[in-house]
C-alpha cells in the first residue's frame, strides 16, 4: 500500500472487513455457479429461471418488462434481448403494455410453465444442497436478516 496523499483519502478495509468481503464474494459465486450447473440440465440459465419463476408467482403469469428488469437489476434493453431468446424457445411471449407504449408485458407460455414445473424440483434440491442444508437454522435466520439489510429490504 502506498502512503501518498491520494491513498490517505481511501478508507481501506481492515483485515477482518476484507476477510468478510472476500468470503461473501466466494460464497455467492460458489452457490450461484453450482445452482446454475444444476439448472443447465433442464436447458435453463439462471436468468431464465428468474423470469419464469417470477411470472409463475403472478396469478395471471405476467409482468411488465420494466418491472422484471427492475427486479433483476438489469436494463430494459438487456432484458428485452434475453426475452427474445426465451421467446424463441417458446418459454414466454410478449404482449403490448397498455400503460407503456414503448414497453411490453412478458407472458408465461404453456411450454414455460411445463419447463418450470420440470426444473423447480431440481432447482429446489440444488438450493437446499448448496445453501440451506449447509447452515444451522440460526445461521440461516441471521443470514436472511443480513441479506435483507444489505439489499435494502430490512431495517
Amino acid at each position: 500500500m502506498s502512503t501518498n496523499k491520494k491513498d490517505a483519502e481511501v478508507h481501506w478495509l481492515t483485515a477482518e472487513e476484507e476477510r468478510a468481503w472476500r468470503a461473501y464474494r466466494r460464497m455467492v459465486i460458489a452457490v450461484q455457479s453450482r445452482t446454475v450447473q444444476d439448472l443447465a440440465t433442464h436447458g435453463l440459465s439462471d436468468p431464465d429461471y428468474e423470469v419464469l419463476s417470477t411470472l409463475s408467482e403472478r396469478t395471471d403469469g405476467t409482468s411488465t418488462l420494466r418491472e422484471q428488469a427492475a427486479k433483476m437489476c438489469w436494463s430494459r434493453s438487456r432484458l428485452s434481448r434475453h426475452a427474445t431468446r426465451m421467446e424463441a424457445r417458446d418459454l414466454i411471449r410478449r404482449a403490448p403494455d397498455p400503460t407503456d407504449g414503448r414497453g411490453c408485458i412478458l407472458v408465461l407460455t404453456e411450454t414455460g410453465w411445463d419447463t418450470l414445473r420440470e426444473a423447480a424440483p431440481t432447482h429446489l434440491a440444488s438450493v437446499r444442497r448448496h445453501f440451506v442444508d449447509r447452515l444451522t437454522p440460526e445461521e440461516l435466520t441471521a443470514l436472511g436478516r443480513i441479506a435483507e439489510k444489505i439489499a435494502g429490504d430490512g431495517p
